[in-house]
């Protein structure tokens, strides 16, 4: 293990493997494990029971490829890691993120300065989540997701990237997650269906299913969801600063 200085706080039952390289005024809580190799910036806060560089399981009947061994985990400086949440080998988590109890991300995914990941959300493989994003509790990003800067998702949305729901082989070269462009927003409990996009300031209301792509800066309702009218012009990204 590598330390630039002595860590500033460690709690007890801490496993922190080899070659693990840890910044400056790094505070780890009670029952932490860091497997090898990960890198922390400096200032980063890792609270209690919190998992960091885990490599992934891949169930028997698991459609994606197997690896023996992803590159390690690599957490900027400044982020906060909560009770409980879980981040696999070869994500990369950018500066200033905070990333809260019980909240998993997956391998191969990446996530930008700033950007808040909420209580129990799930980021699944391969996803790109950019910087200044704000996810909220209990959402789920789909694997092969892209999600831009400035991308807001309300509490239990759930994005999906299977449209054979599991069945045929034809699905195997068919999976498409999500992509939700610069500033579009997504209402608490709207789903939103496999390789359908929101474009840029693109709005989902409440409790809507995405069934087609959704243009730049327009408002969909319903189920499925449709245009009701353009975002107004005080909402739009652009003019919040």
């Amino acid at each position: 293990m590598e330390r630039k200085v002595k860590v500033m706080e460690q709690g007890k039952n801490v496993v922190i493997s080899k070659n693990v390289t840890l910044g400056r005024n790094v505070m780890i809580g009670n029952n932490v494990i860091i497997y090898e190799d990960t890198t922390i910036g400096d200032n980063t806060i890792i609270q209690d029971n919190a998992v960091i560089g885990k490599q992934p399981t891949r169930a028997k009947n698991s459609i994606l490829p197997e690896v023996k061994k992803l590159a390690p985990a690599k957490i900027g400086s400044g982020v906060t890691i909560g009770t409980s949440a879980i981040i696999y080998a070869d994500a990369t988590i950018a500066d200033d993120v905070f990333i809260a109890d019980l909240a998993t991300v997956r391998e191969r995914v990446t996530i930008g300065e700033k950007t808040i990941i909420g209580r129990g959300v799930a980021v699944e493989n391969d996803c790109q989540i950019g910087m200044k994003c704000k996810l909220e509790t209990n959402c789920y990003i789909t694997a092969y997701s892209l999600l831009e800067d400035n991308v807001f998702v309300a509490p239990c949305v759930v994005t999906t990237n299977d449209n054979y729901m599991a069945r045929t082989k034809e699905r195997l070269n068919e999976f498409k997650g999500v992509t939700v462009k610069k500033g579009g927003r997504l209402g608490a409990n709207s789903t939103i269906l496999p390789g359908k996009s929101i474009e840029e300031d693109g709005t989902v209301a409440a409790g809507s299913v995405v069934t087609k792509d959704v243009k730049k800066e327009e408002l969909v309702v319903g189920i499925p969801a449709k245009k009701v009218r353009d975002v107004s012009e005080e909402q739009l990204l652009r003019n919040q600063y």
